[in-house]
């Protein structure tokens, strides 16, 4: 496909909106026609995003009043309630934009998850029958087929990507799963929050959400369905002293019999061909570092010193792999485009 697509941003003055317009802006197939950011409506981008400034992009506006039935795709980096509200709308007045979501609204499957770990009651439920779980390497044909898709939170793009093929190959006991993992502050979003200071965060590290993050329902519902089974997961989640990336602990028992081996074989197996997913050499270690930028998720996995269990650990950017790269990706997916396509920057050092 040579032509472009005419594109909407929903939500675009967040930090995931404005990589998505990065990511976007030299993409051959995207031309954004609309980016909306109510609060900041009327402005030109490089007002709110200096280093946009140059970039051809149309000037912020309030999403009242968008003839969505001109657009190719909406991409939404709206808040989790805001996103489903406007998302039924447009499905009700026209049939036309595939719609690339990256809050929470479409992720569980069951409304009655959605309304106990959101709070809320979901506007339309019946959207879920034409959404897909968008984790691009684990869903490709429902990401083609369905009109919504439901891009993963960051943690659990990080977590699925190393613990689904462990889970599938029946390598590990997912009745057992310890995940302890770390974000930078860009993970909390753009808004201003007390933690997320730099008097506060800064040479600070610490836990948020213990026992009850939201992202805990999507590795439940994900790694539940290919174990055929209803699973608890032990998350963690911690805030860390930089702006972006993220890095995640897999403390994982193995199933009688295997080995470190095994789990090793059935990842490189998995993401041989995938390429934005790299298992690295026995030994190396994943860090933030590797990926910054990057639409890349490394994982490694660890033979740990108490018997019969094994340690799993992924990193990559979350707001690229973990949200507007993975977005871009699964737009490609969805469009019948080289999956590629507008992300092979490599990371960025240091």
């Amino acid at each position: 496909m040579s032509q472009k697509l005419n594109a909407a941003l929903l939500g675009a003055s967040g930090y995931t909106g404005a990589d998505l317009m990065r990511l976007g802006a030299l993409h051959p197939n995207i031309q954004f026609t609309v980016l909306t950011a109510n609060t900041h409506a009327g402005k030109p981008v490089d007002e709110v995003f200096p280093h946009l400034g140059g970039v051809d992009l149309p000037q912020l506006q309030r999403a009242e009043g968008v003839d969505w039935s001109v657009l190719d795709v909406v991409f939404c980096g709206l808040p989790h309630a805001t996103s489903q509200q406007i998302v039924s709308e447009i499905v009700k007045l026209t049939d036309k934009p595939k719609i690339i979501d990256m809050s929470a609204d479409f992720r569980l499957r069951d409304p009655e998850h959605y309304k106990t770990w959101y709070g809320n009651a979901h506007v339309d439920p019946t959207l879920q029958d034409i959404a897909a779980y968008g984790l691009t390497e684990h869903n490709r044909q429902a990401i083609r087929e369905k009109r919504i898709i439901a891009c993963p939170g960051c943690y659990p793009t990080a977590v699925l990507l190393a613990l689904l093929p462990l889970a599938k190959a029946q390598l590990i006991n997912v009745d057992a799963l310890i995940v302890d993992a770390k974000s930078g502050v860009t993970g909390a979003g753009r808004g201003l929050k007390q933690n997320t200071l730099a008097a506060e965060a800064g040479e600070s590290i610490s836990p948020y959400a213990v026992g009850a993050h939201r992202h805990t329902a999507e590795l439940e519902q994900e790694i539940g369905a290919v174990a055929g089974k209803t699973i608890k997961v032990n998350f963690t989640p911690h805030l860390i002293p930089m702006s972006r990336g993220e890095l995640i602990t897999a403390h994982v028992e193995l199933e009688k019999g295997k080995s470190v081996n095994d789990l090793r074989a059935a990842l490189e197996s998995t993401y041989e061909d995938e390429p934005f997913v790299r298992v690295l050499a026995q030994g190396k270690m994943p860090s933030t570092g590797m990926v910054r930028g990057s639409n890349t998720c490394v994982i490694n996995v660890f033979e740990d010193r108490i018997p019969g269990r094994a340690v799993v650990i992924a990193a990559l950017d979350n707001l690229v792999k973990g949200s507007a790269g993975q977005a871009v990706q699964n737009f490609n997916v969805a469009f019948g485009l080289e999956e590629t396509t507008g992300l092979s920057q490599l990371p960025m050092f240091p």
